[in-house]
């Protein structure tokens, strides 16, 4: 099989098998089918509901006293009970389907059938037909600087233009639909609106979705139920079908009433797709091709030295990489639990942000992984959170700055949802949220203004809702209360409950949101200073009577001793405080948590499965890593290498989860390239499987990148290009090497912290220059 390829010999049975492409804002998923394709659409910004009402009445800020006193007393029936009083009374709104176009092209003869995804390419394809007179093959891409979805059935076995059927399945009621024929092109053009609200998927209602087909105000707006449309041409030349579509949506802001002018939408769409039809295959394809390839060649890995086994987790790196290309763009919206696709009106867990793990994840790999421009969608996404979260703050709380819970939409919806208090009440999604602006800044990747602009807004307001959060416990350290483990309990007597003080998520969330405020405000600043004040008193996470990393204030009895989260080991992963020579009792504490939750079955869904991979890569635990790779790509990957959440509620078993694809990137690439303790740290976690390989172009803290060559878990060579002047080190393996750039020979000198078996090295750089390490 080709590298970047994936490879399949039957069609997709249904959404997990499918291929998806994307440009950023326009989602197609595809099946494959045989003389037929169904191309499923969706627009980023295309949900239910519509801008967030302000919430009646006083809000339930006044039980936060009580609540806190309840926690103090160990009292934790009692603060479950006040915490269902604080949540709110609205869900968030879910992703929405745009419908699917149907393109009948051919007979089905599917003899010699094979469908593939060129990840290098970003094209799809689908070829079968034995014999000269009846081969096909169907190309399908969506191009980014063109805008539109391009299919091209070509061979002598497409059918002609009066045989070709264009047809338009509609996702939503009353969608018109009109196709017509102008100059040899036939033209379909579908419009409708969407729900005006959608409950989840798991929540029970008489009527969980609701439309509206009220007519618009004068301007065409709606309080709720966007608009949207979708326009598709077909062409034939020679023996070729060429299907080219496009889709627009009536959404103006977060904040503004959307959209329902058909006529304005329509426009929109056709221009791009009159513009597109106005140009040759040829010439569409070399611009979509040049604008992703701008992103995807960045970087690279290849494994195809060390056996099938290892290829094919190359092969999830490289989708990975692929999937967040194709669904998240400078100017886009941030990808969502499914990125980009989506076939159902209530589709899992709604398909929006949950900022408990899954928003973060997405996003997980950007940085290092060359993909920097990409992760402007989820700050836009933070920012405005931010805003909208200072209402929150006050109403719920009583508190200064801002808050998000554990779900956002495309509306910035902030306040805790109804529900269980291990999920609902987690007011500390800001701050995971805003640690992603810090990660920018780290690797070097942040536009001149980005520091002050951008994220000290966003700190200032996630660290002034973190003092008011902060209390003093038992020790007089500093605790955040209430507190909870997203969407962990813990058992008191015969039941299940979830809120207390200073869980070690928080504290670490917490400890990081301080930190970089402090790092970035004016020293002089009052905010500042309480800050700085409160980090010298502030609680670190815990360690039991085991030996293990506590995920509450004390050595309380889980309920579920495999739970799929692990946010109590933050502190190693994504975070940084946590590392083997830096806290060594601490590490060690994080390695024993771990296998408690693994020895109980932890791991079970796929974004579960990758966090362990991360985690393993940051223990230098080689068999662990090895095991996780395994258990993503034998038990939760589908066909089509879309990562899974086993969901025995769902139609097919499980729910694609797309951040479990884009968390195994950064998993891969840490197990290969680290550089969150002060040093570039090459191939120190390599799955035993991967005995020769080659990583290139790896994004490091500081701005610098890395590259590195391996053979029998020993270096080969690698290359390191200085992202500025001064100081750089690197950690490799013990044995011999040497340093040289352009001018000859670099002489470097021992540095201090580094891993047991390894050694550091550090020597002045210049930036720009590349140093070249050879092992011997």
């Amino acid at each position: 099989m080709p590298r970047y390829c994936l490879d399949l010999e039957t069609p997709a049975e249904g959404f997990i098998d499918s291929f998806l492409v994307g440009n950023g804002w326009l989602g197609a998923t595809l099946r494959g089918g045989v003389g037929t394709e169904r191309f499923d659409l969706n627009l980023d910004t295309v949900w239910s509901g519509g801008p967030l009402m302000p919430e009646a009445g006083p809000g339930p800020a006044h039980l936060i006293a009580e609540l806190r006193e309840a926690i103090g007393r160990r009292d934790y029936l009692k603060a479950d009970e006040l915490g269902r009083a604080l949540q709110g009374r609205a869900w968030t709104q879910s992703y929405q389907p745009l419908g699917a176009i149907e393109l009948s092209y051919a007979d089905s003869d599917a003899s010699g059938y094979r469908r593939r995804l060129d990840l290098g390419e970003a094209v799809a394809s689908t070829v079968y037909g034995s014999r000269s007179d009846n081969g096909v093959r169907l190309d399908s891409f969506v191009s980014n600087p063109d805008g539109v979805l391009v299919a091209v059935a070509s061979g002598q076995g497409v059918r002609a233009m009066a045989a070709a059927e264009l047809t338009f399945r509609p996702a939503h009621p009353d969608t018109q639909i009109t196709i017509s024929e102008e100059h040899g092109t036939v033209w379909l053009v579908a419009t409708a609106r969407v729900p005006v609200h959608v409950l989840p998927n798991y929540v029970p209602g008489d009527a969980p979705v609701g439309y509206d087909d009220a007519p618009p105000a004068a301007d065409e707006t709606v309080a709720a139920g966007m608009g949207y449309a979708v326009v598709a041409a077909l062409q034939r030349g020679g023996d070729r079908l060429r299907l080219v579509a496009s889709a627009a949506s009536g959404f103006r802001g977060h904040d503004q009433h959307p959209s329902a002018d058909f006529a304005a939408l329509v426009r929109t769409a056709q221009a791009r797709v009159a513009k597109a039809l106005e140009q040759d295959t040829d010439a569409l394809r070399a611009r979509h091709s040049e604008d992703y390839r701008r992103y995807f060649d960045r970087v690279d890995l290849d494994l195809s030295a060390s056996g099938p086994a290892a290829e094919r987790a190359e092969l999830l790196f490289h989708f990975g990489r692929y999937l967040l290309i194709a669904s998240s763009r400078e100017g886009t919206e941030a990808a969502n639990l499914q990125g980009i696709w989506n076939v159902d009106v209530r589709p899992a867990w709604s398909s929006n942000y949950t900022i408990n793990i899954n928003t973060q994840m997405n996003y997980w790999p950007a940085e290092a992984a060359g993909l920097a421009e990409l992760c402007g969608p989820m700050f836009s996404l933070t920012r405005e959170l931010a805003e909208a979260g200072a209402g929150t703050a006050q109403r719920y709380y009583g508190a200064a700055g801002a808050t998000a819970h554990h779900n956002a939409d495309l509306w910035r919806f902030t306040a805790p949802v109804p529900g269980i208090p291990q999920w609902s009440n987690w007011p500390a999604g800001l701050y995971w949220m805003a640690a992603h602006l810090q990660h920018h800044l780290d690797y070097g990747n942040a536009a001149p203004g980005f520091a002050g602009d951008v994220a000290l807004p966003v700190f200032r307001a996630a660290a002034a809702f973190a003092l008011d959060m902060l209390v003093e416990d038992e020790t007089g350290a500093l605790a955040a209360s209430p507190s909870t483990s997203p969407e962990h309990s813990f058992v008191v007597g015969a039941a299940k409950v979830a809120i207390t003080q200073g869980t070690a998520m928080d504290q670490e969330l917490i400890r990081e949101t301080l930190e970089s405020f402090v790092g970035l405000a004016d020293p002089a600043e009052p905010l500042a200073e309480r800050g700085r004040a409160a980090l010298d008193r502030l609680r670190l996470p815990l360690i039991g009577a085991a030996g293990n990393l506590l995920e509450w204030d004390d050595d309380k009895t889980p309920a579920e001793l495999g739970h799929r989260h692990l946010s109590h080991l933050y502190g190693l992963y994504p975070g940084i405080r946590i590392t083997e020579t830096g806290t060594p009792e601490a590490f060690a504490a994080v390695r024993r948590a771990l296998k408690l939750r693994l020895d109980n079955g932890t791991g079970y869904t796929g974004w579960s499965q990758a966090w362990v991979l991360c985690l393993a890569a940051r223990l230098r635990d080689r068999e662990l890593a090895e095991r996780a790779i395994g258990g993503l790509l034998d038990q939760l990957t589908s066909r089509a290498l879309l990562v899974l959440h086993p969901h025995d509620g769902w139609a097919e078993g499980n729910v694609f989860q797309i951040d479990g694809n884009f968390g195994a990137v950064a998993g891969l690439t840490e197990l290969v390239v680290q550089s969150h303790e002060g040093a570039i740290s090459l191939i120190k976690t390599l799955p035993p499987s991967w005995t020769a390989g080659t990583i290139r172009d790896i994004r490091c803290r500081g701005g610098h990148q890395a590259s590195v060559s391996w053979r029998d878990g020993r270096l080969v060579s690698a290359r390191l290009v200085a992202g500025s002047d001064g100081e750089i080190a690197v950690e490799l393996p013990e044995g011999a090497f040497s340093v040289a750039d352009a001018s000859g020979s670099v002489a470097t000198r021992p540095a201090g912290g580094a891993a047991s078996g390894r050694q550091r090295h550090a020597w002045t750089a210049q930036a720009g220059r590349s140093y070249e390490i050879s092992g011997q």
